[in-house]
């Protein structure tokens, strides 16, 4: 067993900083300061080998945890209804947008004690809703924006609209988007580590803009996109997050060793991994407008973005807004999330701005975002009324 108390799984896995290469050095050192305290043999120690790559190996289709029900399928998303309340009840509906980067939806609602949706119900806005997004095909590959401003206008008819609308990521911008197109269906936006002002804070997907693509020339994308078969394949989303952090990486892997033989480390392990890897297709029309104009022309922030003949423009939101940023995430720095605040046309005193200690991820899923963090916020949302009929 391990020498020292180690951090919790989800404190290695969503870790930004210096403390995952310490996990990291942390892991083997308690594993074989474990090895020589139970007197392990050659053979022990080769089980226990033989234990980590079984677990590293196997992956399976992660899955939702909190009872709903899927009341319609588009061909790229799916509409998830938590509601514990009727339809006809005054509570304003919550439809939430989850990121969209090559990894499944269930990251809103990863574990019983870990859910997005969940404490949203817990704040009083029970009547809940997510889109779930579907993985690119064949038939879906040349899906556009549209295409997924159309998936959430079909979901605030169905459900009722105005709503909340809470956008995670990817999910964030999209539903920045959408609110400035069609402010007079959102009651209320929250985001969460979603980009606005793509270029500010210290840019890494920018960054890596400027170097695959240093005059511009998207070639190197759309051949990303071509050698997919037309999608943007899941799995390369999933290798430029790890190369972005590899010390996370290598962290989860050695703690992994020294608490192999605990039972209940492996098993948050096991779901975590399931949905970092588990990976799924992004539609390579949709990729491609996202690259040219978000990471490198940054129109959304400039007002210059089209959408279907329409320019966006930030300055139709007027609604309330609440913004969640990580003070540790590399990937949308919190200056890029709060970039929002300036550019609508909402009230200062109805602008909130959140700033959690962690990362990308745990601005989802973390223990420290989801007890400290999201409930406030969904208060908050809570407490605006609807406006009469």
């Amino acid at each position: 067993m391990p020498t020292t108390c180690p951090p919790t799984y989800e404190d290695i896995a969503l870790d930004e900083g210096a403390a995952a290469w310490a996990a990291a050095t942390e892991g083997l050192s308690d594993y074989w300061s474990g090895v020589l305290a139970r007197g392990a043999t050659p053979w022990t120690i080769a089980e226990d080998w033989a234990m980590w790559w079984g677990a590293t190996m196997r992956r399976e289709r992660p899955s939702w945890h909190t009872p709903h029900n899927v009341i319609f399928e588009a061909p790229v998303a799916r509409l998830r209804d938590f509601s514990t309340t009727g339809p006809r009840s005054r509570v304003v509906p919550t439809l939430v947008l989850p990121p969209q980067a090559g990894h499944d939806s269930c990251i809103v609602d990863f574990v019983p004690g870990q859910s997005q949706m969940r404490t949203i119900i817990d704040a009083g806005l029970t009547r809940a809703y997510a889109l779930d997004w579907i993985g690119a095909t064949v038939e879906t590959r040349d899906a556009t924006i549209e295409d997924y401003l159309e998936v959430i206008d079909r979901a605030i008819e169905h459900v009722g609209g105005p709503v909340n609308l809470v956008g995670d990521c990817q999910g964030g911008w999209l539903a920045t988007i959408y609110a400035a197109l069609h402010p007079e269906h959102v009651h209320t936006l929250t985001i969460a580590g979603a980009p606005i002002d793509f270029h500010a804070g210290e840019p890494v997907i920018h960054a890596a803009v400027q170097h695959f693509a240093p005059t511009g020339d998207l070639a190197f994308y759309r051949a990303l996109v071509a050698a997919g078969g037309g999608v943007f394949k899941g799995e390369h989303m999933l290798t430029g997050f790890i190369l972005m952090k590899p010390d996370n990486e290598f962290g989860r892997q050695s703690q992994l060793l020294a608490n192999i033989r605990d039972r209940e480390h492996v098993e948050r392990y096991r779901r975590f991994e399931d949905w970092f890897k588990h990976t799924q297709d992004i539609p390579g029309s949709f990729y491609l407008w996202i690259v040219e104009h978000l990471f490198r022309d940054n129109r959304l922030v400039d007002g210059t973005l089209q959408v279907g003949g329409e320019t966006v423009d930030l300055g139709r939101i007027s609604c309330p807004i609440n913004l969640l940023a990580g003070e540790t995430d590399h990937i949308t720095p919190p200056d890029q999330v709060y970039a929002l605040a300036d550019a609508v046309a909402t009230p200062p005193e109805l602008v909130t701005r959140r700033l959690t200690s962690g990362g990308h991820l745990g601005l989802f899923m973390g223990h420290e975002a989801l007890r400290d963090h999201w409930p406030p916020i969904m208060a908050e949302v809570a407490g605006h009324p609807r406006a009469p009929a």
